[in-house]
């Protein structure tokens, strides 16, 4: 098998649990190829990079076997080898997840001028 279809394959590599909410997530532009947005049927090969998003975490992934046949978890990662830097990524996103749940939570809703501070305060975060 020299090249596969990239619904398949996320479904084999148990990204997704079925091939159908594998489709949506790439119609929805949450896998990319290079950077690119992708169609549901691009044929993939080994040493393809794909960029996954899946609820909070991102990964950074290169396809190292194909295959069309969804098998027990510890197979499945054989097809895929994490970039250091995606998982790095991951784990720093994880850390800021922790330390924002451990802050006190305010009692009631912000009104209009402190929305407008906390967007303030978050397009900053955003930019650098």
């Amino acid at each position: 098998m020299d090249k596969l279809r990239l619904d398949k394959w996320l479904w084999a590599a148990r990204f997704f649990k079925t091939r159908s909410l594998a489709k949506t997530a790439i119609e929805a532009g949450k896998v990319h190829i290079d950077g690119q947005r992708v169609k549901v049927s691009k044929e993939i090969d080994v040493g393809t990079e794909l960029d996954v998003r899946q609820g909070w975490d991102e990964r950074t992934v290169v396809v190292k076997k194909l295959s069309d046949q969804r098998q027990g978890a510890p197979m499945a990662q054989t097809l895929y080898e994490e970039t250091e830097d995606s998982v790095a990524r991951r784990l720093r996103a994880m850390e800021a997840r922790r330390a924002a749940g451990a802050l006190a939570r305010p009692t009631h809703k912000p009104d209009k001028h402190q929305r407008r501070q906390l967007d303030k305060l978050r397009k900053q975060f955003e930019e650098s």
